[in-house]
């Protein structure tokens, strides 16, 4: 009788853990979150194991962003080239000779003037920006504004004092920076030697690399897993070929602008804006103030003026034109929400974290959209697709907008 008993409450223990645990999927969900959660309190306790991968990283980081940046912006022309029947090899082939030939032409023709023209503005810089501050003080000299200031602040001195100050730690980080930027490049002379041969590799054989992937993923998740990997990869092409064209434009505007108004460095100035474009919303603004720093220096009031007007029509192409055909809506991301992960990124990882904070936030919001599209049909909470709130409003060039990217997934 005892062991029956027994027996029974064994059972009735283990029906009762399967039902509320087992087969209960709010705890199943929780026990992963905390598993989860287990695991990644551990992680920092075995960080030696990793440490191999850190110095690989450390060595093939760099050439292999690069070269993946440049996968992305070539493969679309050797997919071409192989609709037109020609070989994959020698389309690759074609493509690096000619490639070849712009760097040949741009290292014996542009390089020259930009160095030229980077050395005589980091020499000059210096007295650039004292002149630049010394206009600062001289324009808060003026009897109307210091008599505002001594009413604000009770203070004459105050408001100068402070810009003059913040000036000169803005703009001495920003020559120490440009040091810096230096230095790195004096170290990517190994990721330049070993990019091109990835390069090959990676559009020889890159296609392919779903398929071998696959390969490893349990049978039941290769569907759901490869629309994922399809779709980030959409995201991470869309973004870089989009902003890397979107900046070779900008800088272009800004030296054809700039020169035709006689600034002088130009092309300096830029090839500055075009790189600092990478940093959206804020990049274009950054690369300004330099511009407008020197054409307040070296040149008349009349100047400045001309160079307002070139960002202005700069903007206007690039807003109007430049991103709507290259960009268009890729990126299905909310204006505040990219100043948010700018800042974000930027206060946690610096520039690095700025220029590659928004595709990394495209790329976890796919993997969350596909997680949470599973939780739903897990959990089965979402079956009743009813909604109390009002439909938002979508204008018709947004829903064809939205059709065919529908199209392209």
């Amino acid at each position: 009788m005892e062991q029956e008993k027994n027996k029974n409450a064994l059972s009735h223990a283990a029906s009762w853990f399967a039902k509320w645990v087992l087969n209960n999927k709010a705890v199943s969900i929780l026990i992963i979150i905390l598993l989860i959660q287990v695991n990644l309190l551990l992680l920092p306790r075995i960080s030696f194991i990793f440490e191999p991968l850190s110095a690989f990283f450390s060595v093939m980081g760099l050439p292999l962003i690069m070269s993946g940046v440049l996968y992305y912006l070539l493969s679309p022309l050797i997919d071409w080239m192989e609709t037109k029947k020609i070989n994959r090899i020698a389309s690759i082939l074609i493509v690096f000779v000619v490639a070849a030939g712009f760097l040949v032409w741009g290292i014996t023709a542009l390089i020259p003037i930009i160095r030229e023209q980077t050395l005589s503005l980091l020499n000059n810089w210096p007295d650039y920006l004292a002149s630049f501050i010394a206009k600062i003080d001289a324009f808060f000299q003026i009897d109307l504004l210091s008599r505002l200031q001594m009413q604000l602040t009770g203070d004459g001195d105050s408001i100068a004092t402070s810009i003059t100050d913040r000036a000169e730690g803005l703009f001495g980080t920003t020559v120490s920076g440009i040091g810096n930027v230096f230095d790195v490049l004096s170290t990517t002379v190994l990721a330049v030697i070993t990019t091109p041969f990835i390069l090959f590799y990676l559009l020889k054989d890159g296609h392919n690399l779903p398929y071998h992937i696959m390969k490893f993923v349990p049978s039941k998740m290769r569907e759901n897993t490869y629309l994922l990997m399809r779709e980030m990869n959409l995201q991470i092409s869309h973004y870089i070929r989009g902003q890397l064209l979107v900046a070779f434009f900008v800088g272009l505007m800004f030296w054809i602008g700039l020169s035709i108004i006689g600034l002088e460095y130009a092309l300096t100035l830029g090839i500055l804006a075009g790189a600092l474009n990478l940093i959206p919303f804020l990049g274009t603004f950054i690369a300004l103030l330099p511009i407008v720093i020197i054409a307040i220096v070296l040149y008349p009031p009349l100047m400045l003026v001309k160079v307002l007007i070139v960002f202005a029509i700069e903007q206007t192409l690039e807003g109007r034109v430049v991103q709507p055909l290259i960009l268009g809506s890729s990126l299905k991301i909310h204006p505040v929400t990219i100043i948010a992960v700018l800042l974000t990124a930027g206060s946690l990882f610096g520039l690095p974290g700025v220029i590659l904070g928004i595709p990394a936030y495209a790329i976890i919001k796919v993997i969350l959209v596909h997680l949470f599209t599973w939780y739903q049909s897990y959990t089965g909470l979402y079956k009743d697709d009813s909604n109390p709130a009002p439909q938002p409003r979508i204008s018709d060039k947004k829903k064809k907008k939205q059709l065919s990217l529908k199209k392209k997934l």
